[in-house]
């Protein structure tokens, strides 16, 4: 929740930045690494087996992957995404992957100054996002090498030198490390802002923006500069001739990672910071502009301390994520001290005071974090009930998609699933240990909860209508989670689909351009990743193509526009010196 309002901070005291990205993960990173000037190419020495999409490429050999015709790229391409560019983007990095080939990429990567363009990542954590807060002992659903960033090998990077096959997984804690590494190889610390809160995104009307200094005035006279981090706000400071006070970008050591920091005030009393870098910010900030977004939040220091800041924004990019808020079943008790709903507080427990002789621990949910929470607790001892609305030999679970040779801890869950389920008896309301339950695991399948009590009693409904009141140690509900966009209008529920439910990366996407990822309800705003519905690293990637893709584009436009404008004026200007000369013969 914000923990300040959004009216303490005077509308006087921004800067603009071209694109601002909301959300520090994977999706975030990959687009940073694009934006600061990292332009693939297809290798010349490369040879894909896809021989269509190959001929394709070498149609435009020259020319980056970034100024091609994506659409054209993608026509034909099938893959596990929905998304077409995903699909584009993964085949090229790791070609034939699906078919169990660990081929190298057919990209080279080149460092373009030119086609760099400013701008700002804020996350809540450092560089990774929800990744740090995975169960550090946990094994991804991807394979190690599909989590990796274009131009960085993972097994390079990865602390444990254990696994080194072409099927080998990667814990948490492990990707954490690889992304926060990434960063410091590439070099994109300056486009990091830490421990940021956003608060407030909105889009500014026309009006409201001229008011803010008629586009030529107040707003491009503060054109950014990469090297800044984002104004705090001076509320004794004016526009009109006196010291304006700014953040400077400081660097900060935290954890050992180098942060973006906000915290050092400095005067700025008009020194020309060179002609040449304010022209070509200007000329970046020209090329983007499709009006402003305002975005407001806060910066958390150590000791609690939030800082305020406001900034402008030509484009956004959303970039969260999808598991900011866990699904609830909706169900008396649900608040009660003893249900949760994050698989973190199980680790928590298991490490405190839940053990073999603890009452049972019950599991709500047929996906895989509910998989995992079952097999944290087995590995502990602690007994487990885990129930769920489906029959067991469902094919929508997701067990039945996976390979057991590849996910042998998930097909031991599924198999106790099927041959380890509660057989129904008459009895209603039972209270009392049942002896149809197992030792270590019970699962009631096509069951639903009803309520929790505050003795610690669940209550549950199965197929044939029988009710159970079962004593547990503790719930978690592990059902699924949603975006937190509540920093958007309508908490960003007119972006999705279907504008008249919420956003949910599997029932509710955000409908967007398919090739250049832009919100069709709103231009200049972008979303990538779970938001649109690709939740594996894999495949969100593919966004940052398609985001970066579409700016380099507008850019390269404006920039013609630009040059054609000039040459216009120029002849004029010429055309009438000499007019004005005969006048003086």
């Amino acid at each position: 929740m914000p923990l300040l309002a959004e009216s303490s901070l005077p509308k006087d005291c921004a800067q603009t930045v071209p694109v601002v990205i909301i959300g520090n993960g994977p999706s975030g990173i990959c687009l940073s690494y694009l934006l600061s000037g990292y332009t693939p190419y297809l290798d010349p020495m490369a040879v894909h087996p896809n021989t269509i999409l190959f001929r394709k490429l070498q149609e435009s050999k020259q020319v980056p992957i970034t100024e091609q015709d994506l659409e054209y790229l993608c026509e034909g391409l099938e893959g596990r995404s929905g998304n077409p560019v995903a699909v584009l983007f993964d085949t090229l990095l790791h070609p034939n992957a699906d078919l169990g080939f660990e081929l190298p990429s057919v990209l080279e990567w080149r460092l373009e100054k030119k086609r760099h363009i400013p701008h700002l990542v804020l996350g809540k954590d450092t560089p990774g996002g929800a990744w740090h807060a995975m169960e550090g002992s946990m094994l991804t659903i991807s394979l190690g090498i599909w989590m990796e960033l274009p131009g960085v090998n993972y097994r390079d990077l990865i602390l444990s030198k254990r696994r080194r096959t072409s099927n080998d997984r990667a814990t948490p804690e492990e990707i954490s490390s690889y992304y926060q590494n990434y960063v410091k190889l590439k070099s994109l610390q300056k486009n990091f802002v830490d421990n940021t809160y956003i608060t407030s995104v909105q889009k500014l009307h026309r009006s409201h923006e001229n008011g803010l200094g008629n586009e030529k005035g107040t707003i491009n006279d503060q054109v950014y500069s990469v090297k800044n981090g984002f104004d705090y706000c001076n509320k004794n400071g004016t526009e009109n001739g006196q010291t304006r006070t700014r953040i400077g970008s400081t660097k900060e050591i935290r954890n050992g990672t180098e942060n973006t920091s906000l915290g050092e005030i400095e005067e700025e009393k008009g020194e020309n910071r060179g002609e040449k870098e304010v022209r070509e910010s200007f000329g970046v900030s020209q090329g983007l502009s499709q009006g402003l977004w305002e975005i407001r939040g806060y910066q958390q220091f150590q000791g609690d301390m939030n800082v305020p800041f406001s900034l402008f924004a030509e484009n956004v990019v959303l970039a969260t994520g999808a598991s900011d808020s866990p699904a609830r079943l909706g169900v008396e008790g649900e608040d009660l001290p003893y249900v949760f709903h994050n698989m973190h507080d199980l680790g928590v427990a298991v490490g405190c005071n839940l053990g073999p002789s603890s009452d049972p621990v019950l599991v709500v949910g047929a996906g895989l974090s509910a998989a995992d929470a079952v097999l944290c607790a087995l590995n502990h001892g602690v007994p487990v009930l885990h129930a769920f609305r489906k029959h067991a030999d469902d094919p929508g679970l997701i067990f039945k998609q996976l390979p057991k040779t590849l996910y042998p801890e998930y097909h031991r869950v599924y198999h106790m699933m099927c041959s380890q389920a509660y057989q129904s008896s008459p009895a209603v309301n039972t209270t009392t240990p049942s002896p149809s339950l197992f030792p270590d695991y019970t699962s009631f399948p096509e069951h639903c909860v009803l309520s929790f009590k505050p003795d610690m009693h669940c209550v549950m409904k199965g197929s044939s209508g029988v009710l159970k009141a079962l004593k547990v140690s503790m719930v978690l509900v592990l059902i699924g989670s949603y975006p937190n966009l509540f920093f958007l209008k309508e908490q960003g529920q007119y972006l999705g689909l279907d504008p008249s439910r919420p956003i949910s990366c599997k029932q509710n996407p955000i409908d967007i351009n398919p090739y250049t990822f832009e919100c069709n309800a709103e231009p200049g705003l972008f979303a990538m990743g779970p938001l649109i519905g690709d939740n594996f690293v894999r495949f969100l990637k593919g966004g940052a193509l398609g985001i970066a893709s579409c700016l380099l584009r507008k850019l390269k436009q404006m920039n013609k526009k630009n040059r054609t404008f000039i040459g216009e004026e120029g002849g004029r200007r010429r055309e009438g010196s000499r007019e004005g000369g005969g006048e003086f013969v």
